[in-house]
């Protein structure tokens, strides 16, 4: 199916919900990404942003802030009818942006994509540096003993040294 060219990225709204739900639990069934109920998306509705294209939500992305110096990419997600169109790059853009714009400078994704963040400027950490982010949220997972996904941080100022 060929975009339509009236792709928007905007903030997400209520009416995006159920849409956004859907993406999300595609994609969770496939091992991407961890489920997430209705009542989380709603409480963090305001995080969130949407890739639309016009019949309806292709993609989302909610920016989370962790410290004064760290945000986390979460919940980045595309419609399995939107892969592969540079659709997620776009919404990864703006929530940078969208860090730049509340003074943050470094930006985190915990994932198993590491090349498509390599193209968006990310490069991998170690997990042992974050400690905001692991005995916040990392002490409550599952996963905690063997989690196995990457850590990738974005200075939102590219010219800083690392």
């Amino acid at each position: 199916m060929g975009m339509t060219g009236t792709l928007v990225v905007r903030q997400a709204t209520i009416q995006d919900v159920d849409q956004m739900l859907e993406i999300i639990n595609f994609n969770a069934a496939k091992g991407l990404m961890l489920p997430r109920t209705k009542l989380s998306i709603c409480e963090h509705l305001q995080s969130f942003i949407v890739a639309y294209d016009g019949q309806g939500v292709i993609g989302m992305g909610g920016l989370h802030i962790l410290w004064e110096d760290l945000a986390e990419i979460r919940s980045l997600a595309i419609a399995e009818r939107a892969q592969g169109l540079g659709i997620g790059k776009k919404i990864v853009i703006a929530l940078v942006e969208q860090a730049t714009n509340l003074g943050i400078q470094r930006v985190l994704s915990l994932t198993y994509q590491v090349d498509f963040f390599h193209k968006c400027n990310f490069h991998i950490v170690q997990k042992e540096t974050l400690p905001q982010k692991v005995w916040k949220d990392c002490i409550n997972c599952s996963k905690l003993p063997m989690c196995d996904e990457i850590a990738m941080i974005r200075y939102t100022q590219q010219d800083i040294q690392e």
